[in-house]
């Protein structure tokens, strides 16, 4: 299911990420032989304006790249992404959860989609620019890179529900698979090779060409309207300290002021956000901060999925914000006021320059759709 989503993590599950975390330092004792006869380098984009891209889980011994993208590597990830052969069932691929069309969400609060047909404690986030992700995966940044992370959905029993020697097992029974690994990695499918190619995969989901984006590299610069021009500066006043900069997200944690209630810890502290992996006082209740790209295209909102419109979330930042310790700074006012005012029409305004974040490109794009079809 998905590859970038959110938890309810079991103890045996984080210390599996941990363990298998290390696997990524030891590529050459694992014996693997990659040539460039093998393969051949796959150049991420680099868009115009946007900060640089992390293109590879760094090797914590060497600090070297210790997953650099290839085409083959590309190729393998996009084919492992949508293929059900990955969970216990064979029903259950990282697509059932991250739809492209929808931006790799999949317009439900909290899905059914996994093998046990419960449904998670966490929305299917998007998978936009994760390149990008410089502060950790999840909703509560509990993985530090997307290799490790993707184990927690391949393992986890509510999702794919996938054993790993088993999985090991199928990819090796398949000549195909077999192949592509060889042509990726210069050896057999392992599990952690699977992490490996369904990272580089993820890696390349770039989203830079909107009517934004056309408009800030000047390639249309009439392209927005003065409602949408209204909206930028309006969410670059508003909305900036968490939406910031290009990506518009700091992909940091905040409390946004949804719940005044925590929890007690139960459910391994799933309520808890950022603060269940820091146990900084301050973390309680602070999930990461979405891209605003594409965000008319994936609703719902919020970390699970609360908020059935765009029109709820804003409501939210205008009148819903709870006053709590740990409620994000910049949501208050300077009179002591908690919430974002805005009228009418600045909502309105707001709205409309959402609209210009919708990159149909992104959303069509073949080398990122299934290709099984």
């Amino acid at each position: 299911m998905s590859v970038t989503k959110e938890h309810k993590y079991f103890s045996g599950v984080f210390f599996l990420l941990v363990f298998l975390l290390g696997l990524f330092s030891c590529s050459k004792e694992d014996g693997m032989d990659i040539t460039d006869k093998e393969e051949s380098p796959y150049t991420l984009r680099q868009p115009a304006l946007f900060p640089k891209a992390i293109e590879s889980a760094i090797d914590p011994k060497t600090g070297l790249p210790s997953n650099p993208l290839t085409k083959a590597g590309v190729e393998l990830g996009r084919r492992l992404f949508y293929d059900p052969l990955l969970s216990a069932n064979k029903q259950v691929s990282c697509a059932s959860c991250h739809h492209q069309d929808k931006a790799f969400s999949d317009g439900l609060a909290l899905t059914t989609a996994g093998v046990s047909g419960k449904p998670l404690e966490r929305h299917s986030p998007t998978l936009i620019n994760l390149a990008w992700t410089d502060k950790g995966f999840f909703w509560d940044g509990g993985s530090t890179n997307l290799e490790s992370q993707a184990f927690g959905p391949l393992t986890h029993a509510d999702e794919m529900g996938m054993y790993l020697p088993v999985l090991v097992e199928r990819l090796r029974a398949d000549a195909d698979y077999v192949e592509l690994f060889h042509k990726a990695f210069g050896d057999l499918p392992s599990e952690h090779r699977t992490a490996m190619a369904l990272s580089q995969f993820q890696r390349i989901l770039v989203s830079a060409d909107a009517p934004y984006d056309l408009y800030r590299r000047g390639e249309k610069p009439n392209i927005l309207s003065a409602s949408q021009l209204r909206g930028l500066n309006l969410v670059q006043q508003k909305c900036s300290s968490c939406h910031a900069g290009e990506l518009f997200t700091d992909n940091n944690f905040h409390n946004n002021g949804i719940d005044d209630d925590f929890g007690d810890g139960s459910h391994e502290g799933i309520y808890w956000g950022r603060y269940r992996i820091t146990y900084k006082p301050l973390d309680l209740g602070a999930f990461k901060t979405p891209t605003l790209r594409n965000v008319m295209v994936s609703a719902p909102y919020m970390h699970d999925g609360r908020f059935k419109t765009i029109d709820e979330v804003l409501h939210h930042y205008r009148f819903g914000i709870k006053h709590t310790p740990v409620t994000a700074k910049a949501l208050y006012q300077n009179d002591g006021q908690v919430g974002i005012p805005m009228t009418d029409q600045e909502v309105a305004d707001i709205k409309s320059f959402l609209n210009t974040l919708t990159d149909d490109t992104f959303l069509t794009n073949k080398e990122f759709s299934n290709p099984f079809k």
